[in-house]
């Protein structure tokens, strides 16, 4: 069984890493360009943006192959092939945001069918368990899935940042998995895992080219479906504590988004700057060091969701105070680049528009 998990990751890392230079010749062919036509993008040139299916490729095959295909296993695969294909719709043909969200409901819908539910959860601080009823049940897996699957999408603002802090995601709660006996759940993000470090090389920064929303909505749909799996005993364990505790980052920088369009009000769906990565950004910091910051709480958080996991209370507290430690210091420490800021939003914005310009001529005058 270790073998064959291993294996399960190789085979994704292999099949990702090959397929991402396919990608970045497709991507051009079909349309698949990202211009940066406003000032939220952090790239200054037009980019290719199908690198997702490197990612799905890689993490889909090497599951098919390594994983048993019990009912809920195929579920999975059928609602990633979905998910995958909405992305790609909504990067070819920028779909509305409404259109968007009602695909994702629909797809979660599709995964409770098969099962992939949340049926209870535990008492953090006691024994038993308070079962769902199958309402309460049905509403929780439908926010569960589209929330997380959005959470990923909306942290995809940074070279490398979604792949890297997915795969961290993913090899906290497959470690965690395995030694809970959940060898299902540790293989599927394994094979998850591979997928995204194997794209990981051409999106850091300078990146290549981009996972696209195929990418994004992808990782979040299986982080989000494949945590759920496991035995009944432990399920609630890797189903919401643990992926809420290694996704910790993501899901406060999404939950502050909302807070902050409500008050603003404006649209929960619409783009803005105020993200996280975007203000280390604003202070000064370049894509690499902001990007390695995020990595190193991620990775502080996944280490939290083990010790928790272990049942080590202490431990979990302190790295999470580590962590919101450190976001402090980040968001405060930048007085050296501050300096610098006017400067980099200026020549930012003059090569947008020039590359706007480019991408915007007549075709008889390129």
């Amino acid at each position: 069984m270790y073998n064959t998990l291993w294996i399960t990751f190789l085979v994704s890392f292999v099949l990702s890493l090959l397929m991402t230079p396919v990608a970045i010749r497709v991507a051009p062919k079909i349309g698949a360009i990202d211009v940066p036509k406003d000032g939220r993008r952090m790239h200054t040139k037009a980019m290719p943006r199908f690198g997702g299916l490197a990612i799905f490729t890689g993490s889909t095959v090497s599951m098919a192959i390594f994983l048993n295909f019990d009912q809920r296993i195929i579920g999975i695969l059928v609602g990633g092939v979905l998910i995958y294909i909405l992305g790609v719709l909504d990067d070819l043909r920028n779909l509305p945001a409404k259109v968007k969200f009602m695909g994702q409901i629909s797809i979660a819908i599709i995964m409770y069918m098969f099962d992939i539910r949340i049926k209870f959860i535990t008492n953090f601080f006691g024994e038993g368990k308070s079962y769902f009823g199958v309402a309460l049940c049905f509403v929780v897996t439908i926010v569960w899935i589209v929330g997380i699957t959005n959470t990923v999408n909306l942290i995809d603002g940074l070279d490398g940042l979604a792949a890297g802090t997915s795969a961290i995601a993913s090899l906290c709660i497959a470690y965690v998995a395995y030694i809970h006996g959940m060898y299902l759940v540790s293989g599927s993000m394994l094979a998850l895992a591979g997928g995204a470090l194997g794209f990981l090389p051409f999106n850091f920064y300078p990146a290549k080219i981009f996972m696209g929303d195929g990418g994004s909505l992808y990782l979040g749909f299986m982080l989000s479906t494949l945590s759920i799996l496991g035995p009944i005993k432990s399920a609630t364990i890797v189903a919401v504590i643990i992926p809420v505790l290694v996704l910790g980052l993501p899901i406060f920088d999404t939950a502050f988004a909302i807070f902050r369009r409500l008050v603003n009000k404006r649209p929960i769906m619409e783009a803005d700057k105020g993200h996280l990565h975007h203000r280390l950004m604003s202070l000064g910091y370049g894509q690499r060091r902001a990007t390695l910051m995020l990595y190193c709480v991620s990775g502080i958080m996944g280490v939290a969701a083990v010790t928790y996991s272990r049942g080590l209370w202490v431990e979990t507290i302190g790295l999470f105070a580590i962590s919101f430690l450190m976001i402090y210091i980040f968001l405060t420490d930048a007085t050296s680049a501050v300096p610098k800021i006017k400067q980099q939003k200026t020549v930012y914005k003059k090569k947008a528009e020039l590359v706007v310009e480019e991408y915007t001529q007549p075709e008889d005058d390129i």
